[in-house]
């Protein structure tokens, strides 16, 4: 009876034993059924990728689509149909923005869409509706793409919020759309003679880096209509025309490259500069006519109204300048600022002339005897600078002896018979030294001639200025 129990126990034992080993080794078999069952999904070729045991959900769908594309298969550091003829690239540009135009240092910025067009068979995959796949930058570091760079561009970047703007759309024939988002600085080589009034025509340039006209052709996709704008509002400028064209630029070293050029015209507006710059320095000018009509002894009033005027058109002329580029030739508002500011030198130098002159001719007075002996210059000096009439006494004028001739106001009949003999001269000509005596004389007669003269000229300079600038 005891080895009957023992027994009994051994096989219950035994039997226990075989069921605990045989589950683990079916969950063990069910563990590799379930692994293998999942990566036989990726399975291409008649191989099946082990390395997919740890990859996340992403990274699987993006290795979907390079397995689809075969881009393990080829070597794509090569352009499309390398060793044949040149690969065609279409360009298509649409302008989003002009950021900023800085006179200083001559450049732009502007904010396009960026498209580019071309075909690789080698990225063809079998489709059934024939829809294009899109995919974002993660695919394009993998892929050839074209190497387009902006001629002539100090700074230029890929818009990264909140991913990298990128775009590239795959269609089953192995066509290509590549379109990226991108702000540049680029140079644009200003001419400043017409300033403010001038038109400049800037450009945008793009070429393949890499690539000569033997292995890729540049063109624009759809032409003229391959430049799009949106609606562009500048401050300083109003956009005139945007047009595209194209061209070839030699390099010695690697040959001819295909150039695309994005151009615009850009007409400044001038009525900020009008009220900044063009009004106050009219204002000047005109304020500075005043002198003319203030009493020639208001000495004080007269010199502190010049400097003042002086003082200002320098600081107008100053503020432009900072504003600018230090060019070497003259700009249209360099003439009209300098002008202004010689109309009102001259008129302080105006008033310097009639003040030498006035004193000139009381000084004269004074050594005609024509002032009393209690007569005190530097007293009459003492506070405007010249002497003054009313502290003048003057003598009445001698009376003249009758001469011989007779007058012709009172006997008109003798005059009627009184010719002038041949070879005489009817009326004596003034020398330069006697006009001078006599404007010396009069001084008050500069400032009449000056309340004429200095308008009419400035208004003639006004209307030749606007008329070649305009």
């Amino acid at each position: 009876m005891k080895v009957d129990v023992l027994t009994c126990l051994a096989l219950a034992a035994a039997s226990l034993v075989a069921m605990v080993t045989g589950g683990r080794n079916s969950g063990r078999r069910k563990h590799k059924e379930v692994f293998l069952g999942e990566n036989s999904k990726f399975k291409f070729g008649g191989r099946i990728d082990y390395k997919l045991k740890r990859q996340d959900s992403t990274k699987t769908l993006l290795i979907k689509s390079e397995q689809l594309l075969r881009i393990e298969e080829h070597d794509f550091a090569m352009r499309p149909g390398f060793g044949g003829s040149a690969i065609p690239v279409g360009i298509d540009v649409q302008v989003e923005s002009i950021d900023s135009i800085s006179e200083v240092n001559m450049d732009f910025t502007m904010t396009l869409y960026l498209r580019h067009y071309w075909k690789d068979e080698r990225l063809s995959f079998p489709s059934r509706n024939n829809q294009s796949r899109t995919f974002d930058s993660r695919l394009v570091k993998k892929i050839w793409v074209p190497d387009v760079f902006f001629v002539h561009s100090k700074r230029s970047f890929i818009h990264d919020t909140t991913m990298e703007n990128i775009m590239l759309r795959v269609y089953p024939d192995g066509n290509i759309l590549y379109s990226v988002r991108v702000t540049v600085t680029a140079l644009c080589s200003m001419d400043f003679s017409s300033f403010p009034l001038d038109t400049q025509n800037c450009s945008l340039e793009l070429e393949s880096y890499a690539y000569n006209e033997n292995d890729l052709m540049l063109y624009w996709k759809n032409g003229n209509d391959s430049l799009r704008t949106d609606e562009i509002v500048l401050s300083q400028f109003f956009i005139e025309h945007f047009h595209a064209s194209s061209g070839l630029a030699f390099y010695s070293s690697t040959g001819w490259y295909n150039r695309l050029f994005i151009n615009f015209i850009l007409r400044r507006h001038i009525f900020f500069f009008m009220l900044q710059t063009y009004f106050p320095t009219m204002l000047m000018v005109v304020l500075s006519w005043v002198s003319f009509w203030i009493d020639r002894r208001a000495v004080p009033a007269r010199v502190s109204l010049g400097i003042t005027t002086v003082l200002t058109m320098s600081t107008i002329i100053t503020g432009v300048s900072s504003s600018m580029p230090q060019v070497s030739y003259v700009k249209a508002v360099d003439i009209y600022l300098w002008t202004s500011f010689l109309f009102v030198f001259l008129s302080v130098i105006e008033y310097a002339a009639v003040n030498y002159c006035t004193t000139l001719e009381e000084m004269r007075k004074m050594k005609r005897g024509k002032l009393p002996s209690t007569y005190n210059a530097s007293q009459a000096m003492a506070f405007d600078g010249c002497f003054h009439d009313n502290d003048i006494e003057l003598t009445p004028f001698p009376r003249m002896a009758p001469s011989l001739t007779p007058d012709p106001l009172t006997n008109p009949t003798q005059n009627q018979d009184i010719r002038p003999r041949e070879g005489t001269r009817l009326r004596r000509q003034r020398s330069v030294r006697e006009n001078v005596d006599l404007l010396v004389s009069n001084s008050y007669m500069i400032d009449s001639y000056s309340r004429l003269a200095f308008p009419l000229s400035y208004l003639l300079f006004n209307t030749i200025y606007w008329s070649l600038y305009s």
